[in-house]
């Protein structure tokens, strides 16, 4: 098992930077892959980024690229995403995941991930 919880949420305006950190304990954060996912309200849970165990892989939702940045630092077992010029589609709920499955760029479902955080709330106004 391993435990997740996301941190760092709250209101931005439009144009405007915040950081997520995701905190696991549990198991060994490194042999893990993580992801980034969010969920507006009345839409389904979708695919934001994800790294591999070594952070050596990246892949990211067309929208977000060159905006947001996922990283990892298996020392302190935390994932990171990194979020700047926040537009207001991005408002969400933002969750992340792990799973112990290798990731490809196929790797964007939520049914692929194993363990799951509460979410943080990511509101953007304009």
């Amino acid at each position: 098992q391993v435990q997740l919880v996301e941190s760092g949420g709250g209101l931005v305006q439009a144009g405007g930077s915040l950081r997520l950190p995701c905190a696991a304990s549990g198991r060994t954060f490194s042999n893990y892959a993580m992801a980034w996912f969010r969920q507006a309200p009345g839409k389904e849970r979708g695919f934001v980024a994800a790294i591999s165990e070594s952070g050596s892989l990246t892949f990211y939702e067309d929208s977000v690229k060159g905006r947001f940045t996922i990283s990892r630092d298996n020392a302190k077992n935390t994932v990171y995403l990194q979020m700047n010029s926040l537009k207001p589609e991005d408002t969400a709920v933002y969750y992340c995941a792990a799973t112990y499955r290798p990731i490809y760029s196929g790797s964007r479902t939520p049914t692929r991930y194993d363990f799951w955080g509460q979410g943080t709330q990511v509101t953007v106004s304009s």
